[in-house]
């Protein structure tokens, strides 16, 4: 008797990990696979985040200013210069600390571009998350927003989507009218929505004479964030020894209180009386990136007190990323 050729079953076309929407851990994955999303395409999801990018903003212009609008400031903008120019239809793209309901990315009516920066993002690479984000949107139709989902492992980064030799000025707005063409004739949900939003923003001001550096207001005392480039362990060492020496302040009233860690830099921070400005604290700040760089070519062993003084700044060091 002649065997039975068995019977093949037309494949039906698999969808990508693109495809397949982010869920909660314990609920069905998207795919049908009906498996939980955990034991399924979630893998691969908690995968990605363990594979974290230390340093995601490297190699862009401006990246301590990246890491300030990231993490430490409320309200800004940035325009952006893409390789090659921007397409046909695109006036412009805007880099923007948050938008409205939590957007990462808007394509208004007029064609141009909002990217959204403090998102929350699904993998370990935030700038590659970015980037698929911003491809996206530059083909949205105009006056609607990017939802979210998980890049392409393979997919561009920021770094291959900006012009490397573009500027990187950074624009702090005291709220974020910025979101609406014309505020002043908001729809009143929007007009709402501002004013809930403008009420939780702190009063911030990018310093001039210095890289990346943030003066703050807060109700009880000002501060200054200061995102540097240093090497982390480099950096402390110098930190220590102006520290020990008596010279880490920025004035009469303020004091070197501990730093930052975000996004493989450090961001020393100062705590200023609330009487002390932006402009109040330019010049200081200048003459300290002065001490800081001689501190910085030292390659002296740390003295006693120098260990002590590191040993404190290391104690008080939170990391943010």
């Amino acid at each position: 008797m002649a065997k039975k050729r068995p019977q093949t079953k037309a494949k039906r076309p698999q969808p990508t990990d693109a495809d397949i929407p982010v869920v909660g851990a314990r609920e069905p994955c998207p795919c049908g696979s009906g498996r939980r999303y955990k034991a399924c395409h979630g893998r691969a999801a908690a995968h990605a985040v363990t594979e974290l990018v230390q340093r995601p903003f490297e190699g862009l212009p401006g990246e301590g200013d990246w890491v300030a609008l990231r993490e430490l400031v409320p309200a800004a903008t940035v325009e952006l210069t893409l390789k090659g120019g921007l397409p046909e239809g695109v006036p412009s793209v805007t880099l923007a600390t948050v938008l409205p309901m939590a957007w990462p990315a808007l394509r208004r009516d007029d064609g141009s571009v909002l990217l959204g920066l403090q998102n929350d993002t699904p993998s370990g690479d935030i700038s590659r998350d970015l980037a698929d984000t911003l491809r996206r949107a530059l083909e949205a139709d105009p006056g609607t927003p990017v939802q979210a989902r998980r890049a392409p492992a393979d997919g561009p980064r920021m770094q291959d989507l900006l012009d490397a030799e573009g500027v990187f000025e950074p624009v702090v707005h005291s709220g974020f009218e910025f979101w609406v063409p014309d505020p002043e004739n908001a729809a009143p949900e929007v007009a709402a929505s501002l004013e809930r939003a403008n009420a939780a923003a702190i009063p911030t001001v990018k310093l001039t004479g210095v890289d990346a550096a943030y003066w703050c207001e807060t109700p009880e005392k000002n501060h200054l964030r200061w995102v540097m480039p240093h090497p982390e362990e480099r950096l402390l060492d110098a930190l220590a020894r102006l520290h020990a020496a008596g010279r880490s302040s920025l004035g009469e009233g303020t004091r070197l209180v501990g730093s930052f860690r975000a996004h493989g830099l450090t961001v020393p921070v100062w705590d200023l009386p609330s009487a002390v400005t932006a402009d109040d604290v330019e010049k200081p700040a200048a003459e300290f990136a002065e001490r800081l760089a001689g501190a910085l070519a030292s390659d002296a062993p740390l003295t006693a007190d120098e260990r002590r003084a590191r040993g404190g700044l290391t104690n008080r060091q939170v990391t943010l990323s």
